[in-house]
């Protein structure tokens, strides 16, 4: 069975299509993503703009051409914070499925941690006996502790990259005092229950900011998944990219081959969560996956289907 996972997040929106067994997911077709930008202005307005209804559809009719290319037999779209936070999601998704067909599922903050946790250690799941899982999204941040199949503990927080770019970093570059307040926002939102017991797992990073920088550090010229997952970032290389990253401005950071079109302007708020996460927990390595829900959502159908 050929089964398409559609991530539809406040920044990004991922396609995976994967070949799956009832054992679980036997290859991977197809891996895409594209940075939409379904969150913009939803913090303030609580609303999807027309514009962007347009934009995401546009995005999502290719998705659903290449599943038709691909031959895929079921197509799973979710839908996270952005979704979550709109007034006018059902609007949207109801465009949605009238221009594609795709219909959208929109998941509670719970069921993406579970998910995502999931989808993140599938590829870990030799190396310990013990995760901790960070998701970093454009609206919220995802963290997870649990072991090889069931979670312990897990919370969802409204803050992401997005979010905090729009609140607190509103100029290129930003100056020390929205640094500051940002840095300030994201510690007092920190869960410290759950952060008392991420130094004894394996700790992994999913999601656009922690696999950049993984890329930033290797330098890689083109984005390879087999030297994104699995790869080792530490604080002081997180400090040292916030520090070099925060004093440039849109187009400088623009510049730099690792970082994706669409992602310059957020990429100091992710950073900055990132950064605040690996202090507060004492963590003195995150590993980097680049799987995460849409690997989590597969997954679970194959879970719901044998």
């Amino acid at each position: 069975m050929r089964i398409a996972s559609i991530d539809i997040g406040t920044n990004t929106i991922l396609l995976l299509i994967a070949d799956v067994t009832s054992t679980g997911i036997h290859r991977v077709v197809h891996d895409e993503q594209v940075i939409a930008r379904l969150g913009k202005g939803v913090d303030a307005a609580r609303m999807i703009s027309p514009g962007t209804f347009r934009r995401v559809t546009a995005f999502l009719a290719d998705y659903k051409k290449r599943c038709g290319e691909f031959r895929v037999d079921v197509i799973i779209a979710t839908g996270t914070s952005a979704l979550r936070d709109a007034a006018n999601s059902g609007e949207f998704c109801q465009f949605v499925l009238e221009q594609t067909g795709i219909s959208i599922e929109i998941i509670s903050g719970e069921e993406e941690a579970h998910w995502t946790y999931r989808g993140g250690i599938s590829e870990f799941a030799h190396r310990s006996n013990s995760f901790s899982v960070i998701d970093i999204g454009g609206g919220s941040t995802e963290i997870i502790v649990g072991d090889a199949r069931v979670i312990a503990q897990k919370t969802s927080l409204n803050i992401g990259s997005v979010r905090i770019t729009e609140r607190f970093l509103k100029t290129s570059p930003p100056d020390k005092e929205s640094i500051a307040e940002a840095q300030h926002f994201v510690k007092s939102l920190m869960p410290h229950e759950i952060l008392r017991i991420i130094p004894s797992t394996l700790a992994i990073g999913v999601a656009g900011t922690a696999t950049t920088l993984a890329a930033i550090q290797q330098r890689l010229p083109l984005y390879e998944p087999s030297k994104i997952s699995g790869f080792q970032l530490s604080p002081s290389m997180v400090r040292s990219m916030l520090e070099d990253l925060r004093g440039k401005n849109i187009e400088e950071i623009k510049s730099i081959p690792q970082i994706s079109e669409g992602r310059a302007d957020i990429i100091v708020a992710g950073i900055i969560i990132l950064l605040e996460f690996m202090e507060a927990a004492n963590l003195q390595t995150l590993t980097v996956s680049d799987r995460g829900l849409r690997y989590g959502i597969v997954l679970r159908e194959i879970e719901k289907a044998h």
